[in-house]
């Protein structure tokens, strides 16, 4: 009798320690999984590798528009990426890399073409952004650095991970110009009677912007806090 209570005791505690959603747990500790959710933090473009200033300067005068470049960049990204794993092989090297601006200039012009079909109104507040994602840095960058030496499922994570954390980077950025800017966030008025701080719509201020938030990034980094005087 005891040992049959006690059995039913420990199929019902195994019952709660399982987990609800067995398929997340196994996502989550897959490879590529890890690889995105290590890239959006390690490899952020922005406040890590203090990459592609040219968007982060010029589209971020409004979260709205930071948010739109991100999302199209990292569009961009995934879609080069697959592209290139998937035909790496065939790439002779002394080319591979006029090769890469190809594939990734034919993607550039489609969401370019998307935007402007579907959202007038973005494209024209992104204005030559959009274009000039062809050259970016880090979209290159991530084609050489990993495409081309990893499948078309890691390339991809890899890329949505990078694209994610430069979405998060432009569109924490346009939270800040746009707030002191224009008073509002996502074009919700936050002060009404707000007196717009001129300064903050201009794109050379966005520097003042990303330095506040490379050195909050930096200080909450692993060893990135304030080291004592002579330590090493």
């Amino acid at each position: 009798m005891a040992a049959n209570l006690e059995a039913k005791l420990q199929r019902a505690q195994a019952q709660v320690e399982a987990p609800a959603l067995p398929v997340l747990r196994r996502l989550t500790q897959t490879k590529s999984w890890r690889e995105a959710i290590v890239d959006i933090w390690n490899d952020n473009p922005t406040f890590r590798m203090i990459l592609a200033m040219c968007p982060t300067m010029g589209a971020t005068n409004m979260a709205i528009n930071g948010f739109a470049m991100g999302i199209a960049t990292m569009a961009v990204t995934a879609a080069s990426s697959v592209t290139i794993s998937l035909v790496r092989n065939f790439i002779p090297a002394q080319v591979r890399l006029a090769a890469y601006m190809i594939v990734i200039a034919g993607y550039v012009g489609i969401v370019d073409l998307y935007f402007k079909a579907y959202l007038p109104a973005l494209s024209a507040a992104l204005g030559p952004y959009l274009p000039l994602i062809v050259t970016n840095c880090f979209v290159l960058g991530r084609a050489e650095a990993f495409a081309s030496k990893s499948g078309p499922g890691l390339s991809l994570m890899d890329a949505i991970g990078v694209g994610l954390g430069f979405t998060m980077s432009l569109t924490l950025i346009g939270i800040v110009r746009e707030l002191l800017g224009f008073g509002s966030i996502f074009n919700i008025t936050v002060f009404p009677n707000w007196t717009q701080w001129v300064i903050m719509i201009i794109p050379a201020e966005a520097f003042l912007v990303v330095g506040l938030y490379v050195g909050i990034v930096r200080h909450f980094s692993p060893g990135g806090g304030l080291q004592p005087a002579g330590s090493h």
